[in-house]
């Protein structure tokens, strides 16, 4: 029996879900399992007759052979679905022998792909290769996210100085960005820890809600990137407006928004298409997900635009002579390099096009720097912020002047002494 393309097709298949929340098509899979059901009732059906008069129907793994005479050759064609385009056919050829049925006369691989096998398998090996680098520069990505995301919650927990409306809404898209890393950790370590699952045939409760809890996770880290652009948006064009209730208005934009979408979105999967991991993105219900992400994706896009248009013309209206206007400049620069990784602006380039299109870019964009897009957060605004810094300076003399006094008043009970 010869099943070397189809253990080829597992590798690529294993290869790609290591790094997408979402398995390849599995057609494949599900098409030979829908044949070898079919020649198992033939089994069932013929081989009591011919067990003493010739060869048993016997199902190799791709094709299904039927019963034979001793002596009798049969010849299949590679299945539709693994032919090659432009691959011109080819039988497959075995004899019904007394001993059972001979080997085939030609190889699966040859007979679909008409290639040497060695270089199919460095080919596959390269993606192999390719797929774990990334997953594992993702992987530190993300973990570095986390560990400077905690680092920066704390800190805005110790100087409770720094808390308002503005830091409040950073908290929460910290706290967005933190539960994307570990839905991203939770996902792999159910979906991909062992390599020996099925990943085309398994449906359990456990990787459903690991891929629904995911879910939710990108849809609130998106949200509330909106809300960090609306928000500035506010600041920049109304000086007065009662931010009290502007917040709680966000809040329910970043955290109601994403959890109607999910209830929705699982009570449509568990009626109808209840199948797999709740992970194809070929299902129609999968629009219920991308429709949200990719309004507040085009919305934060115009955001972006329109606030680099009003800091522009704060600039024009200030004095540009002298180094005023040089440093408003300046400000302006770095001002609008810091909305890019906030708002998320990068995500437009692939928004509207299919998964299939683009896949290197795509895995380097959207997994590679993503998992980075946290750290860069809250570099920028905490351990970067210029009230922050100076809260930490504060409270390190406050130390070092504490700590001098100690010595000071040891020194002194001892010369009292």
């Amino acid at each position: 029996m010869d099943i070397k393309l189809v253990a080829i097709f597992f590798i690529l298949v294993c290869s790609v879900r290591v790094i997408r929340t979402t398995h390849p098509e599995c057609s494949i899979v599900l098409h030979l399992l829908e044949k070898e059901g079919e020649c198992k009732l033939q089994m069932s059906v013929y081989n009591f007759v011919w067990e003493m008069t010739g060869c048993l129907v016997e199902w190799d793994g791709v094709s299904c052979w039927p019963s034979a005479l001793n002596g009798e050759s049969l010849s299949v064609s590679c299945p539709l679905i693994l032919l090659k385009p432009d691959s011109p056919p080819a039988l497959i050829t075995r004899n019904c022998t007394p001993e059972g049925w001979s080997k085939p006369s030609l190889p699966y691989y040859k007979a679909c792909y008409f290639e040497d096998s060695s270089e199919e398998e460095e080919e596959t090996g390269d993606k192999q290769n390719y797929f774990a680098t990334v997953k594992i520069i993702y992987t530190v990505g993300y973990g570095l996210s986390l560990a400077s995301l905690f680092i920066a919650i704390l800190v805005f927990c110790i100087f409770r100085k720094l808390l308002c409306i503005r830091t409040s809404i950073h908290l929460n898209l910290f706290s967005t960005f933190i539960l994307r890393g570990l839905a991203v950790f939770v996902k792999d370590a159910v979906l991909f820890a062992d390599e020996s699952m099925d990943h085309c045939t398994v449906s359990t409760v456990t990787c459903k809600a690991a891929v629904t809890f995911f879910q939710y996770c990108v849809l609130a880290n998106f949200f509330w990137l909106l809300v960090e652009g609306l928000y500035l948006q506010t600041l920049l064009v109304f000086t007065f407006a009662q931010k009290r209730k502007l917040f709680w208005l966000y809040s329910g934009i970043g955290w109601g928004t994403p959890s109607v979408t999910i209830i929705i979105w699982t009570l449509l999967k568990s009626q109808f298409d209840n199948e797999g991991c709740w992970d194809n993105l070929d299902s129609a219900l999968w629009w219920i997900i991308k429709t949200p992400i990719l309004l507040s994706v085009f919305i934060n896009f115009v955001v972006f635009v329109n606030i680099s248009r009003i800091i522009i013309q704060k600039t024009k209206s200030t004095d540009q002579n002298g180094s005023e206007g040089l440093q408003v400049y300046r400000r302006l620069v770095r001002s609008t390099l810091l909305l890019i990784p906030l708002f998320g602006v990068h995500y437009v380039v692939f928004a509207l096009l299919p998964e299939h299109v683009g896949v290197g870019a795509r895995l380097s964009l959207e997994l590679v720097l993503g998992s980075f897009q946290g750290f860069i957060v809250a570099l920028l605004y905490c351990f970067l912020n210029g009230e922050v810094q100076n809260e930490i300076r504060k409270a390190m003399k406050g130390c070092r002047s504490q700590t001098g006094n100690n010595v000071f008043n040891l020194a002194t009970q001892d010369y009292v002494a």
